[in-house]
């Protein structure tokens, strides 16, 4: 399958030809490139645009032609009137079986990127396409209204235009409902026909700034697909299904200072396990550090009433804790990750313990008498019940994953505190030093990283609904070590 792209270049990679043919690539298309303009441009702004002769254009067009069956085009950035009516007469000369128009001729901002000619030609190019793919500021230009303010009114638009043109149109709702508060966000977009039909495309919507390119890299997405679906409602539902996936993935591509990339080859190159994760839990991972438990257990200050109870529970739940690592160990499949799991289950119960009667012991307390003192919590008991799920009914990778955050978010907090008491001035000994020093502890720091190294080896061999269950059993286990530390100043608040 070869599929064409006609537009601008971006030296950043985010967008443009680079972006499409990277999309290309990631549907399993051969991609082609004919370059309409250049421009001097990365993720915080456009510096400069240089379009060559448009009758170098022709000769570009004229060349795949004469040589390879072009199986779909896509047509963006064209910059001239000039470069607009080449690409019209090789269409009516040479077109391909489908045929996708980004009309990339208003910013996002609402400036307006082409001239009065420019844009007039453009008008007359819509007729030569399948399917338009203008963002709400386009759309209301090309159908001579106000933008849109929501997806009914953006839709009425999108009939309007698909009336005159004869082409399908995209109504993009990305940026309509930008501005809400709050989950659950939609993204809706809607395939608009000559006829008037509508379909609804929803998905979510992803919370990242890094959405540079995404209007270029959904309209290659739809020409990719077009010859491999029965339609181009068929075609939208997947396009739409990518590129929430290379959204959700953008953060992790770590380009530019500004808005940067969108990943492109998330499906094909999924970014580690514990990148993915790491980042996705950083709200939690806020949370647990500034929550009034830590930050007063990091300056002493924390009342050994909410200690010994903290104490008493994590009593509770290294006994499960250490039955599941074991169970984890059964389900690795390598001597290597068993050997670790099984030693990690005999450390949760002998390493911990001590800790625990040597700062009960300092109290004058014992052990067996603060647990007969505290029952297991309805948050103590609804984590070990996440975790016994997962390690009775999961894989391997989905039991390694839920049992990782109490390496992992106990590691990080340590070295946290231990920074803290690092840079403290010099003063009275600290009540919970053995506490901070433990999860501080190089040793500690070196097994965690190797429990995230082995989910990461996990993750590399498991099927897709593997990793969705293991980001799931690793996220609900964030969220119930967060509920765990909370729970020891936030008792008053229980409804029993």
């Amino acid at each position: 399958m070869h599929v064409l792209s006609i537009a601008g270049s971006d030296p950043s990679g985010g967008a443009g030809i680079q972006a499409d043919l990277k999309t290309f690539a990631a549907h399993g298309a051969y991609g082609m490139a004919a370059i309409a303009s250049l421009t001097a441009q990365n993720t915080t702004g456009v510096r400069g645009v240089f379009s060559p002769p448009a009758s170098f254009l022709a000769e570009q067009l004229a060349a795949i032609a004469d040589d390879i069956d072009v199986d779909a085009v896509k047509i963006g950035m064209l910059g001239s009137a000039e470069n607009i009516a080449v690409v019209r007469d090789w269409l009516t000369a040479h077109r391909p079986p489908f045929v996708v128009l980004d009309p990339v001729m208003v910013a996002t901002s609402g400036d307006r990127l082409l001239d009065a000619d420019a844009e007039s030609a453009l008008r007359d190019l819509l007729a030569c396409a399948d399917l338009l793919t203008p963002n709400v500021a386009e759309l209301a230009v090309l159908v001579g209204d106000a933008p849109a303010r929501d997806l009914d009114g953006a839709i009425a638009q999108g009939k309007a235009l698909a009336s005159t043109s004869g082409a399908q149109v995209l109504v993009k709702g990305g940026h309509l409902g930008s501005s809400d508060a709050g989950p659950g966000r939609e993204a809706t977009d809607a395939l608009v026909g000559p006829d008037g039909s509508v379909t609804l495309v929803p998905g979510p919507w992803v919370e990242t700034k890094n959405t540079h390119g995404t209007g270029c890299t959904l309209s290659s997405a739809l020409a990719a697909l077009r010859p491999q679906r029965e339609s181009w409602a068929a075609a939208a539902i997947d396009a739409k299904a990518w590129l929430t996936g290379a959204l959700a993935a953008a953060d992790t591509v770590g380009v530019g200072r500004g808005r940067g990339p969108v990943d492109h080859l998330h499906a094909l190159f999924p970014a580690p396990f514990s990148q993915t994760v790491w980042q996705r839990i950083a709200p939690i991972r806020t949370a647990i550090e500034t929550m009034p438990f830590i930050t007063a257990l990091a300056d002493g200050t924390l009342p050994w009433a909410d200690f010994r109870f903290y104490l008493a529970q994590d009593a509770w739940y290294l006994r499960e804790y250490a039955r599941c690592l074991a169970r984890v160990a059964a389900l690795a499949p390598d001597q290597d990750a068993q050997e670790f799991f099984a030693h990690s289950s005999a450390a949760a119960l002998e390493a911990e313990m001590v800790l625990h009667r040597t700062l009960l012991t300092a109290h004058g307390e014992t052990l067996d008498g603060v647990v007969s003192d505290a029952a297991a919590s309805p948050v103590t008991t609804a984590y070990l019940d996440h975790l016994h799920h997962c390690c009775a009914t999961g894989s391997y990778a989905q039991a390694a994953s839920a049992v990782l955050p109490c390496f992992w978010l106990y590691q990080y907090i340590g070295e946290r505190l231990g920074e803290r008491r690092a840079s403290a001035p010099a003063g009275g000994e600290h009540p919970y030093a053995a506490w901070i020093e433990t999860y501080a502890d190089p040793a500690f720091a070196e097994a965690t990283t190797r429990a995230v190294a082995l989910a990461d080896r996990a993750y590399a061999t498991a099927s897709p609904a593997e990793r969705a269950a293991m980001i799931d059993a690793f996220e609900r286990s964030s969220r119930y070590e967060w509920m765990f530390f909370d729970q020891g100043t936030a008792r008053p608040a229980w409804p029993v």
